[in-house]
Formats: C-alpha cells, sequence, structure tokens
C-alpha cells in the first residue's frame, strides 16, 4: 500500500474526537504487514473516552526512535460547504482532499511508508493516539505512562503535525508555547437598573477583573519564543431585559504563555486580580500543558539534513503556533516536530499536495536512515 492509499483509508474513516472509526485498526493491519508487534489500548470513560491509542514497535536495543501523531480529527463543519465529501479522499488538481488530510493522516502515511524501508539495527516505535484534537486526558498521557512502565522509552521522538508553514520542510517546531484555560464566574445581586443601590451589578467587577488582566503586560519574549499573551475568548451575561441588573456574569479566556512563565504562577496571579475584585468569585483554571524547548542540536539538525537533501529548502527553527502533544513526549526524551504544510487544515476542503506526501516520505525515510546509519 502506498503512502497516498493509505492517507485515503485513513480519511475515509470518520474518525471525530473521540470516536475511532475504524482508523486505528486499518493502521494496525499496515504496520503488522510491516512485522511490527501492535499495541492497541483502550483508555478512559464518558464524557472524554473511552480513547483508541495505538503503540507499534519493531527492533530492539537502541537508538530507539520513535514517530508520534494522532488519528482523530476535528468536524468537518457543513459538508454541503465542501467541494467534495469530507471523508471521500479525493484526488483532484493533484490535492488529496478531505478532513486530516493534512492534519495529519497524511504525514501518518508517509510514516508508515518510510518504515517500510531498509534500515539499520536499532528499535522503531509508532506512538498514535486518538485524542490529540480532544481533550487529550485519555490519549498520549497515559499511552506514555504505559510505554514507561515497559521500558520502551524512545531515545529520539518525531511528532509529524502539519508545521510546514508555506512549502514542505520551511519550518520545524523545536518547542511551543503552554496554554492556560480559565473561567470566571462572578455572582451579583439581581435588581432594578433604576435602583443599583437594591442590587449588586456583577458585570462591574467581571469588566475591572478583565480590564486589570489584559493591562498587565506578561513579558516581551526569550530567545526562543514570542511574547506571552492573554485573550478573553468570551463573555456571557444572557440578560435578556433592558432594565434588570443581572445576577451573574462570566468570561473565559486563554492564556498563551513562553518559557519564561509557569503555568502556576499565572494561576495564582489570576486568582489574586479575580479575588481583588469579587471576593465569592468563581474561578475554575486548566494548565493543558507548560511551554517546552528542545534546544537545537542533534535531532533538529538530522531533521533539517533531511529536508535538505530531499526539498533543497533550509528549514527555520520555530515555536509558534499552538499546542500538541510533543507537550507530553518531552518529559521522556528529545522531540521536535515537522510534518505537511497545514494551511488548510481544520478549514473546509482541508487538502495536500500529493506530491507533498511522497516527498515527506522521503524524508521520513532520509530521518530513519540517519537515525539507524
Amino acid at each position: 500500500m502506498t503512502a497516498l492509499d493509505l492517507a485515503r483509508a485513513l480519511i475515509a474513516c470518520p474518525s471525530v474526537t473521540p470516536a475511532d472509526a475504524g482508523a486505528q485498526g486499518m493502521l494496525a493491519a499496515a504496520l503488522e504487514e510491516l512485522g511490527f508487534e501492535v499495541h492497541r489500548l483502550t483508555f478512559g470513560d464518558a464524557p472524554d473516552g473511552p480513547i483508541e491509542n495505538l503503540f507499534a514497535t519493531i527492533g530492539e536495543g537502541h537508538p530507539h526512535f520513535a514517530f508520534a501523531g494522532h488519528t482523530d480529527v476535528v468536524p468537518p463543519g457543513d459538508p454541503a460547504a465542501w467541494s467534495v465529501p469530507p471523508f471521500d479522499a479525493t484526488v483532484t488538481n493533484g490535492q488529496l482532499v478531505g478532513r486530516g488530510a493534512a492534519d495529519m493522516k497524511g504525514s501518518i502515511a508517509a510514516f508508515v511508508a518510510a518504515c517500510a524501508r531498509p534500515r539499520g539495527s536499532g528499535r522503531l516505535s509508532l506512538i498514535i493516539t486518538g485524542d490529540e484534537e480532544g481533550p487529550a486526558t485519555w490519549g498520549t498521557a497515559p499511552l506514555l505512562d504505559w510505554i514507561e512502565a515497559r521500558g520502551l522509552v524512545p531515545d529520539l521522538c518525531l511528532v509529524g503535525e502539519p508545521t510546514s508553514a508555506r512549502v514542505l520542510g520551511d519550518t520545524i517546531k523545536i518547542g511551543r508555547r503552554g496554554s492556560l484555560n480559565a473561567w470566571i464566574t462572578v455572582n451579583g445581586a439581581q435588581g432594578h437598573v433604576a435602583y443599583p443601590d437594591r442590587a449588586d451589578n456583577p458585570v462591574t467587577r467581571l469588566v475591572a477583573i478583565l480590564a486589570e488582566l489584559k493591562a498587565r503586560q506578561l513579558d516581551t519574549g526569550s530567545d526562543w519564543f514570542q511574547p506571552s499573551n492573554l485573550e478573553v475568548t468570551d463573555l456571557t451575561v444572557g440578560n435578556p431585559a433592558t432594565n434588570v441588573i443581572p445576577a451573574q456574569a462570566s468570561a473565559r479566556l486563554n492564556i498563551r504563555f513562553n518559557d519564561l512563565q509557569r503555568g502556576s504562577d499565572l494561576e495564582a496571579w489570576l486568582r489574586g486580580v479575580v479575588a481583588a475584585h469579587a471576593p465569592s468569585a468563581d474561578v475554575q483554571v486548566r494548565i493543558s500543558g507548560e511551554a517546552f524547548l528542545t534546544e537545537p542540536g542533534p535531532l533538529s539538525t538530522l531533521v533539517a539534513d533531511a529536508i535538505h537533501a530531499v526539498t533543497g529548502v533550509t528549514p527555520e527553527l520555530s515555536t509558534s503556533g499552538g499546542t500538541s502533544d510533543a507537550r507530553f513526549i518531552r518529559r521522556l526524551c528529545p522531540v521536535v516536530e515537522f510534518g505537511l504544510v497545514g494551511t488548510s487544515m481544520h478549514k473546509i476542503d482541508e487538502s495536500v499536495p500529493v506530491a507533498d506526501i511522497d516527498a515527506l516520505t522521503e524524508i521520513y525515510a532520509g530521518v530513519l536512515a540517519r537515525v539507524f546509519a
């Protein structure tokens, strides 16, 4: 099965988180045909689970190199807005169109095609989750615990996220910013707008909280990271009346932070600001990952050399963008991310050039050749 054939077969499985829809079974069959020992692992319960995960390995000893990625995808949106059905995996004008083509079933297919090539001695593994696009509660994190408990920790790992910005090979991610989400609910006392002394307007205090939070410049960035930023992502009162002071107001915000910050410190600051304005407010915080950096060195150089050999492109080393499961993997081994061009990911008519899937296969094969030389 070629990389394109496998990519199309995977896209045809509508594996919208947390559903698997047969994607990992198809991947397992392809890997078993290559001689991999495949472990199918299901973790968790509703509402975030159960999640299907896969660990496949072949060979033994060191070096131990791993590819990592996910078979789950985001919802396609309105299927009628697509030029072709989103799970038909249509090839048109040299483009593979379908949900997950770029993010990241095309990369997974390239993993497998590269793994079919001859290589030197050592262990090669694939770490694949079905919960990267969702809460990530029952995906890579518990899968890594399972791997660690069995003494199967890789020496190096490459995550196949769609990191390329404009052309294949122009960007390798060597780190990611951390992410903190917070939900703030301020309770007041409902009353008539003409008699504010008989009510307690929660909107006034919530606006003051948000103003103070936004007024602080968290930092100006660091050597490898852009400045940390706080963005309010929702503001809800839900008051249909024009003459009533509401009883409750709530907001949601996200902080993307660099290696100058820690999630726990930001949480403490946020809770302190809220308490100063609204001591009885409810604050819920979820830190989905800390900032991390894989210092430029042997791993990023190895991947960059493989890219240049195939494309002639010298990649930029970057930490921009959102989070990925590399935030979990980095606790076990050095990790970088490299994959297809991501301009269409999560969009209507997500697509990737077929030629890029072929080229990515050659790049991944070049990585393996260098690792197992």
